[in-house]
């Protein structure tokens, strides 16, 4: 089981035209969907509205194979909304209104529990009043199961950069896996190289750090060495997903291979460039595979398999 712990939203999808269709995200959830997809047991811990939204939440979870934690809040006032732009180039831009309260009192003790993976990111993380509760959850389960953290940042709900990094930072300090997007670094550390922070966050307590470079591929950091791999090519019809369909992706990659649970940080952190390359591989390919349609609408383990991908990777340094 893998739980993931974040914000369930509608994104309404505007195109270059100005019409608008609502579809089902908010990338905790959106991770949490594609995880289910490639045939991982997930489970989802969120906060939903009693409306139409969170119907039409409801039914894509549970249609794609999710199941939602019992502590989820079910009754915000109204589910959370992206107003999302695609521009010409495919590429997604984000207005929000969104909500994230505090979990009832001891909602969280059982979330996580028997899990060999705890992913969290994006809004959840950095949203008061709730995140400190992510937080304070996160820090309680390292000890049992492998931590997974996207940043996914939203600088226009994260205020003062460096309130914003710090929070980051901590979540960096106890999590595993830490995937993290060229731009969210460039925007976290403006003029540091993304290979420097990679190494940096290893050396806060990460155990694996991936940098997505959008279509520059993907580069990865452990303590066996570096490695990079090149994007898979696609026809992009919009981007919004992928960054979450690369980290269930990833995840998956990383379950298939054992590589998953608190028992395995030592393995995680000595598997060799080969097998890390071959994982990046198979999260691009589940990126790209989103990217080439409307929405995130990650594919599913069938669907992947009739064109699975080859590694084209490379050394990335010490």
């Amino acid at each position: 089981m893998i739980t993931v712990v974040g914000e369930s939203l509608v994104d309404l999808i505007e195109d270059p035209s100005g019409g608008a269709v609502a579809h089902p995200g908010g990338s905790p959830a959106n991770v949490a969907v594609a995880l289910a997809r490639l045939g991982q047991p997930t489970t989802l811990l969120t906060q939903l509205g009693d409306d139409a939204h969170g119907r039409l939440l409801r039914a894509h979870l549970a249609g794609s194979g999710v199941r939602l934690d019992p502590a989820s809040v079910p009754d915000l006032p109204h589910t959370s909304v992206a107003r999302t732009r695609v521009g010409v180039d495919g590429q997604a831009r984000y207005d929000f209104d969104i909500a994230w309260r505090s979990f009832p009192d001891r909602a969280l003790a059982g979330v996580g529990s028997g899990s060999r993976c705890l992913h969290t990111g994006s809004l959840a993380t950095v949203l008061e009043p709730g995140a400190g509760d992510v937080l304070a959850l996160v820090r309680d389960r390292r000890a049992t199961t492998m931590i997974s953290y996207d940043p996914n940042c939203r600088p226009a709900l994260m205020g003062d950069r460096t309130t914003a990094r710090h929070r980051v930072e901590e979540l960096v300090a106890v999590s595993d896996v830490v995937k993290v997007s060229l731009e969210d670094l460039a925007w976290l550390h403006p003029g540091r190289g993304y290979e420097e922070l990679g190494r940096a966050w290893l050396e806060l307590g990460a155990v694996l750090v991936v940098v997505t470079r959008g279509d520059g591929g993907a580069w990865a950091v452990n303590r066996g060495g570096a490695v990079q791999v090149d994007a898979r090519p696609v026809r992009v019809v919009d981007t919004v997903g992928a960054g979450d369909a690369f980290t269930a992706g990833l995840l998956a990659a990383l379950s298939e291979r054992d590589l998953l649970g608190a028992a395995r940080r030592t393995a995680l952190g000595d598997v060799g460039r080969d097998t890390l390359a071959a994982v990046l591989a198979e999260a691009a390919h589940v990126a790209a595979r989103t990217c080439a349609r409307r929405g995130a609408d990650p594919p599913t383990r069938a669907e992947l398999a009739v064109d699975r991908p080859a590694v084209v990777g490379s050394g990335g340094g010490a």
